[in-house]
């Protein structure tokens, strides 16, 4: 998927640390991720045990287990 780039030698600090950059991004993002979905659905659990809210809490709950499963694959 990445592709293979030649970096003169001298850039190769500069390519590094932005490399660095981009994987911290790229896991606190997918960090931010599990951690909403996971509020989600407990969210969506509470509102389901009052019945009223099962309308609104049944959805939430998928709608968190989908961003969970989006964020760890």
């Amino acid at each position: 998927m990445s592709e293979s780039k030649h970096v003169p030698f001298l850039l190769w600090p500069f390519y590094a640390i932005w490399k660095l950059i981009e994987f911290i991004f790229l896991l606190t993002g997918r960090l931010i991720g599990v951690v909403l979905g996971l509020v989600l659905m407990i969210a969506g659990i509470i509102l389901t045990v009052t019945v009223v809210g099962a309308i609104v809490g049944i959805p939430l709950m998928v709608i968190g287990f989908l961003l969970t499963l989006k964020s760890i694959f």
